[in-house]
């Protein structure tokens, strides 16, 4: 009997005293170590039958996943997956499933700041990068290989791993500026004489009070400086104030293109794969405000309880989705940046799988030219402050 059987017999497929009368024999020691290998190979198939429950966001990013990641796996291994869409309350469901006992999803895509939040309260596996993770193609450790900050924990290991940085930004209906005469900054956004008409903005703080302050004045690297400050706050909500009559909300990710597309708002704060898709796949006249794009890190995690067998399945998907290739396989379908240098590095000349005129390049948020105007997400100033500022965004609302 192989080691992996021994190690499957000793806790990841516990032989039962069921499985022992199965084989003919009353008692343990009357059961051939060939027979319980071959139980084990038996538990290893059906094991490998079933499919993985993959938690993640509905959309266009979610068929990006279906179509970069898991039919290829599919192929592969002939592992098959649920696909589940409810990663908007992943944090909380991955909580209450960790608190019953009852873990049923397998792996669960997740924004870094939830992901560190759950991780240090130790709902979440810790991943070894270099060890659970492909290296890239020149041999470069993974660790080494994945952009600075896409990686949680202290950069070796962490409950999170990164496959894709996404921008929340403005982006306008070019039919509702005849003439040329579009918006290109945030701060044209809070202009209303010269820019008019109704925006939509998501019904949250975080974006919105960094790009109010952006818009009055403070450099972007200055941001969350002022924002640790009352006086700060106060500032961001004043000039919040100056809009706010000219705002529609909107709390799902497929709302803003709809509302520009319906004439509901003239700008709106949206994902930026989300517009890509608009443009690229339903031909919508609309464009994007690069300037002050709010980017952050989105990628997989494994809830901590996960039965052992279910949790070796789904960490040789997380090492198949985020390697290199993969991650370049995912940005034929959506304009997200992958987590790696090496898969970066080779979009240069990607196209868009319906239409081989659009390059994707052209589109990625965290290229250098969209970087030089763009907002890094603070993951840290959002876990320390952001129940604080719900709060005080909720009454602002009501007010």
């Amino acid at each position: 009997m192989s080691k992996r059987d021994r190690e499957l017999m000793e806790g990841v497929l516990p032989i039962s005293r069921r499985d022992l009368m199965a084989l003919g024999a009353k008692t343990a020691g009357l059961v051939s170590l060939s027979s319980l290998g071959m139980l084990a190979e038996q538990r290893m198939a059906q094991a490998a039958a079933r499919p993985l429950n993959l938690c993640s966001w509905g959309g266009a990013y979610q068929f990006s996943q279906i179509e970069g990641y898991q039919k290829p796996y599919t192929k592969k291994t002939g592992i098959k997956f649920n696909n589940i869409e409810k990663s908007a309350n992943g944090p909380a469901l991955v909580t209450a499933q960790e608190q019953s006992g009852n873990v049923t999803w397998d792996i669960v895509d997740m924004l870094q700041a939830p992901a560190a939040r759950l991780g240090s309260e130790g709902m979440l596996y810790t991943i070894d990068f270099d060890k659970d993770l492909d290296k890239a193609p020149d041999g470069t450790p993974a660790s080494e290989d994945f952009i600075k900050g896409s990686l949680s924990g202290d950069g070796k290991t962490g409950p999170f791993v990164s496959t894709i940085s996404y921008m929340t930004l403005f982006a306008y209906n070019k039919q509702a500026f005849p003439m040329g005469h579009v918006p290109q900054t945030v701060k044209d956004v809070f202009d209303v004489k010269n820019f008019p008409g109704t925006r939509a903005l998501e019904k949250i703080p975080a974006g919105n009070l960094e790009w109010a302050l952006y818009a009055d004045g403070v450099a972007r690297d200055k941001i969350y400086d002022e924002l640790k400050t009352e006086a700060g706050v106060a500032r961001a909500f004043k000039k919040l104030d100056t809009i706010k009559r000219h705002v529609v909300w909107w709390s799902q990710g497929a709302q803003p293109p709809q509302m520009l597309a319906q004439n509901e708002a003239v700008i709106a704060t949206a994902f930026n794969g989300r517009i890509f898709n608009a443009i690229a796949s339903d031909n919508q006249p609309f464009d994007f405000i690069w300037d002050g794009g709010l980017y952050e890190w989105d990628g997989w995690v494994i809830p901590a309880s996960l039965p052992k067998d279910r949790q070796a399945e789904a960490l040789k998907f997380l090492r198949f989705s985020t390697s290199t290739k993969s991650l370049v396989e995912q940005a034929r379908y959506i304009a997200y940046s992958p987590a790696r240098k090496s898969s970066f590095d080779l979009l240069h000349d990607l196209r868009y799988y319906k239409n081989s005129k659009i390059k994707m390049w052209d589109y990625m948020p965290t290229t250098p030219e969209h970087l030089k105007v763009a907002i890094p997400k603070s993951v840290s100033f959002w876990s320390n402050y952001g129940p604080e500022l719900d709060q005080r965004f909720s009454a602002w609302l009501a007010s």
